[in-house]
């Protein structure tokens, strides 16, 4: 399971019910086009599920578990 998920919005709450409208906003989203990170946990998953007809979601992988040392000097 990835760390964060980008969830973009790719249409509009106008004419869908309060509820939804509300997920919307808690994901962070404020109008078609907007995206916005969240984490990657069953909490967020959940909104994203009840709204996917509204939005696209991607995950994006840990940056800090793929370092592979480069940045270090050898010996």
């Amino acid at each position: 399971m990835a760390a964060k998920l980008k969830v973009t919005q790719v249409k509009s709450t106008i004419s869908h019910i309060a509820r939804n409208r509300a997920t919307v906003r808690a994901l962070g989203l404020h109008g078609i086009g907007s995206t916005s990170v969240v984490t990657d946990n069953p909490a967020t998953r959940g909104m994203v599920r009840q709204v996917r007809f509204l939005v696209s979601v991607e995950e994006i992988a840990d940056e800090g578990k793929r370092r592979t040392g480069g940045d270090q000097e050898k010996a």
